[in-house]
């Protein structure tokens, strides 16, 4: 049996809700990622293991679980929901992985809750496998995401626009608290609780930083560095989030939620994929600033706790939320030089970078393949290079004589530095119609032949395949339609 524990639960009372998941019928094990739990200190065999399928289905918990709905509020593209919480989620327990952190097992998907406002809880095969995907590969990328143990399914259905497959994702994060959770509890002046809040999440993810005479605005400083560092990784590889409100938004700085998600093709920074989005508010080129907003959504919910002296405490707040702007501009400059081969970077490397983000605009170049065929050109292989810029050759070769004059001006080993680039710049990425086409067959035919190739490859995303593979890194056909993604499961 595994070793769940329960800390959340037992340390802040009255911030969840118990109750039990609803069961599939005849579960199976659809996809399990070994990897993950290897990590986690599973046992080698046991996905094979009857424990497992009561696990991952939620049918038969161990003995030692808890299942508990957290609550939460969130402004929603802007408006505020005084009450939402997990309407199709439960968090079971946490356990200590190999590395020893502290990890969250939540079953989404689980059966309504107390927070399900109307919805069924439930979740249909299509987004479960989606974010089994994007989650998988946004960790091969290197970026901070919450992650997915199992795929399960069940002779059951769910309406969602026709009859769909039922499926239920175990998914694993560092913790599932968000800006949203500190709202919840501000807005309803729950002023012990929400110190009680404050203080556990310092101790599980930032407990270096327990030092000052304040801890609300302590942890307000390290969440604003960590989702600083987040929202320039999601810019640096053209990720956009889709639904970035306050309760998307983790405190651990974890990646979470993949409803309307999608990465960019080419490049547009007013780039857009929600169904729901109508006015672009989560569009590409605005996710710093929202991400800036969020944050002072969290400052707000955390001013009437702290203990810094009134009249100094507003300031201390803006202080503290102004150095977003210095972190994230540090981080994303830093990845942008990388990205480019500029390791040494000086100031006059963010005219290289921006007059590149403005060749792309001009050419309506693919993002992705943009950045990796430049390690090509600098180990003297143009024809990749040519390919992504055949729009308008001649200025994107006077770029390039730039750039390279600049690369070299550093007297590095080339071939070194595009090795560099490479480990930065991936190659393939969960590109919106590969996905879409894997998704369709898995759920309409029950093949996932698709999805296990497309999953093979964005697994690896840095590594040059064999060019029988090429389709994968090739964005949607110009004339293809729109793509449109959706929230919800």
């Amino acid at each position: 049996m595994i070793e769940l524990t329960h800390t959340y639960a037992n340390e802040l009372q009255g911030c969840y809700e118990s109750l039990h998941p609803e069961s599939l019928t005849e579960p199976s094990l659809l996809r399990f990622n070994q990897v993950l739990a290897n990590e986690l200190g599973f046992p080698n065999d046991f996905a094979n293991d009857a424990e497992a399928i009561g696990l991952f289905s939620g049918n038969r918990l161990p003995s030692n679980s808890r299942p508990i709905a957290q609550v939460y509020a969130g402004h929603q593209f802007g408006a505020f929901s005084p009450r939402l919480g997990d309407g199709r989620a439960l968090l079971i327990g946490e356990l200590i992985d190999q590395a020893g952190a502290r990890r969250d097992i939540q079953l989404k998907g689980s059966g309504r809750t107390p927070f399900s406002r109307g919805g069924d809880g439930k979740a249909a095969l299509g987004p479960v496998l989606r974010e089994y995907l994007i989650g998988e590969a946004m960790f091969a990328l290197g970026v901070p995401t919450t992650r997915a143990l199992a795929v399960t399914v069940g002779k059951d259905t769910v309406y969602r626009d026709g009859l769909k497959p039922r499926a239920v994702l175990t998914r694993v994060a560092l913790s599932h608290i968000r800006v949203g959770t500190f709202e919840y509890f501000s807005s309803q002046q729950e002023w012990g609780k929400l110190e009680a809040l404050v203080e556990y999440s310092l101790r599980r993810h930032y407990p270096d930083a327990i030092c000052g005479s304040d801890p609300s605005l302590d942890l307000f400083k390290c969440v604003i560095e960590r989702q600083a560092d987040l929202i320039s990784q999601w810019m640096a590889l053209g990720f956009i989030h889709g639904v970035m409100n306050t309760d998307n938004m983790t405190i651990s700085g974890e990646t979470i939620d993949y409803g309307p998600c999608a990465f960019m093709d080419r490049y547009d920074p007013q780039t857009v994929f929600s169904s729901i989005d109508e006015y672009g508010r989560y569009a590409y080129g605005n996710q710093t600033k929202i991400g800036k907003w969020n944050l002072a959504m969290l400052a707000k919910a955390l001013l009437p706790i702290s203990s810094v002296p009134e009249s100094k405490k507003i300031d201390a707040f803006v202080e503290a939320l102004d150095r977003y702007d210095v972190l994230y501009d540090a981080y994303y400059f830093q990845r942008m030089a990388r990205k480019l081969g500029l390791s040494s970077g000086v100031a006059d490397d963010r005219g290289l970078v921006d007059s590149f983000l403005i060749l792309l605009s001009e050419q309506n170049a693919d993002f992705t393949n943009a950045f990796r065929c430049l390690s090509d050109a600098l180990r003297g292989d143009f024809a990749f290079f040519d390919e992504v810029f055949e729009s308008n050759l001649v200025k994107a070769k006077e770029w390039r004589m730039n750039w390279m004059g600049r690369v070299n001006r550093d007297g590095v080993d080339c071939a070194h530095v595009a090795d560099e680039m490479d480990a930065c710049n991936p190659m393939y990425i969960p590109r919106n119609h590969l996905v879409e086409e894997a998704l369709d067959l898995a759920v309409a035919e029950g093949d996932l032949s698709a999805f296990d190739s497309l999953f093979n490859i964005v697994s690896r995303p840095f590594d040059d395949v064999d060019a029988a593979e090429k389709k994968y890194r090739m964005p949607a056909p110009m004339n293809a339609p729109p793509h449109v993604t959706f929230c919800g499961t």
